[in-house]
C-alpha cells in the first residue's frame, strides 16, 4: 500500500510550482543566456581587435549585390562570410604567418585570378582569398570556382557559397565576370590539389576553360604563386581505385594523420603567395584547341617560373 507524501514533502512541491508559476526560473535562465551572450561577444570583439581591428570597415566596402534577405543571387552570405573571415584571418596570420607579395598588382573590377593548387586540402584557396581582403585596398571578395564533388558534401557544400564560393561552370563564372567580380581559378582542378610529395611544385596540365571566358569577356589574368601549401599535408601515395570506389577525385596517404587529433591538422608551414603582373590575351575564344594551348602555356610557366623563384627565396617551411 502506497503511502502518503508528508506534510513537508507536500510544502515542497507546492513551493516549487509557486516557484515555477512566478516565472523565475524562466527569468534567471534568460540572465544566464544575456550574460552567456554578452560574454560571448565580448570575446568576439577582443579577437576581433586581435585578428582584423577593421573588420566592420572592411565588410562595408566589399562590392555586394543584395538581393532578398541580404543574400546575392549566388548565395553569399555577409553576415556568414563575416564569421568566416574571423577564422580565415587568424589562420592565415597565426597559424601561417602568411605573407601576401604583390597584392598592389591585382587591378580592380574583373579579374582571374590563376593559381596553381596543392595541399590535398584547398586552404590556397582560402589563403588567397583572405589576403585580397586584408592586404588589398579596397578589400576585394574572391570567389573561387568549386569542384562538382566538392558540392556533395554535406554541410561544407552550404558553408563554401555562403562565403561566396561557386560551382566551378562557364556560365557562373561568365555571370560574376560581368558583374566585375575577382574570380579564382585553380585550371589543375583535382590534379593539383592531390599531387604527391615527389611532384610537389611541379604544375600538371592546365584546363583551357579560364583562356577562353578570359577571350571571350576580355578579361585580365593575374598569374599566382602559392608556396607552402605543398607540405601543409604531406601526401606519399595515392590510392586511386579507393578514390573511385569512394567518389572521390583522390584519396592521399597522410603518415601524419596517423597522429591522433593532432595529425588532422595541417602542418604550420609559412605561406607566401606571390601575385604577378596582369596579363591580357586577344584573339577569338572559339579557336582550336591547340591556338588556346599556347596562351594557356604562357599563363602556366610564368606561374611555374614564380614558384621556382618564390622557392629559392625561402628560408625554410616554416619561416
Amino acid at each position: 500500500m502506497r503511502s502518503e507524501p508528508s506534510r513537508a514533502l507536500v510544502r515542497t512541491r507546492w513551493g516549487v510550482g509557486r516557484l515555477f508559476q512566478s516565472g523565475a526560473p524562466g527569468q534567471a535562465l534568460g540572465l544566464v543566456g544575456q550574460a552567456m551572450g554578452k560574454a560571448l561577444s565580448r570575446l568576439q570583439r577582443i579577437g576581433q581587435d586581435l585578428v582584423i581591428p577593421d573588420l566592420e570597415d572592411r565588410m562595408r566596402r566589399l562590392p555586394h549585390r543584395a538581393g532578398e534577405f541580404g543574400v546575392d543571387e549566388f548565395g553569399f552570405d555577409p553576415k556568414v562570410a563575416r564569421q568566416a573571415v574571423l577564422a580565415a584571418a587568424w589562420i592565415y596570420r597565426y597559424w601561417f604567418r602568411a605573407e601576401a607579395h604583390g597584392v598592389a598588382r591585382v587591378p580592380p573590377g574583373r579579374v582571374l585570378l590563376i593559381a596553381n593548387h596543392s595541399g590535398q586540402v584547398p586552404i590556397d584557396g582560402l589563403i588567397i582569398g583572405i589576403a585580397l581582403f586584408l592586404e588589398a585596398e579596397p578589400p576585394r571578395l574572391v570567389r573561387a570556382m568549386v569542384e562538382r564533388w566538392a558540392q556533395t558534401l554535406p554541410f561544407v557544400s552550404e558553408f563554401f557559397v555562403r562565403c561566396g564560393q561557386v560551382l566551378g561552370v562557364p556560365e557562373n563564372c561568365r555571370r560574376l565576370l560581368e558583374n566585375e567580380e575577382a574570380i579564382l581559378v585553380f585550371p589543375e582542378g583535382a590534379r593539383g590539389i592531390s599531387k604527391t610529395i615527389d611532384s610537389a611544385y611541379k604544375l600538371t596540365e592546365f584546363g583551357l576553360g579560364f583562356m577562353r571566358l578570359a577571350l571571350e569577356t576580355r578579361t585580365p589574368i593575374v598569374p599566382i604563386a602559392v608556396v607552402g601549401g605543398e607540405e601543409q599535408y604531406v601526401s606519399v601515395a595515392d590510392v586511386k581505385p579507393l578514390a573511385r570506389l569512394l567518389g572521390m577525385p583522390a584519396f592521399p596517404i597522410v603518415p601524419q594523420m596517423l597522429i591522433p587529433i593532432v595529425g588532422m591538422l595541417p602542418l604550420p608551414v609559412k605561406y607566401h603567395v606571390y601575385f604577378g603582373e596582369p596579363m591580357t590575351f586577344t584573339g577569338d575564344p572559339d579557336d582550336e584547341d591547340s591556338v588556346i594551348e599556347e596562351k594557356v602555356w604562357v599563363v602556366k610557366s610564368t606561374i611555374q617560373s614564380m614558384i621556382n623563384r618564390g622557392l629559392k627565396e625561402r628560408r625554410g617551411l616554416f619561416r
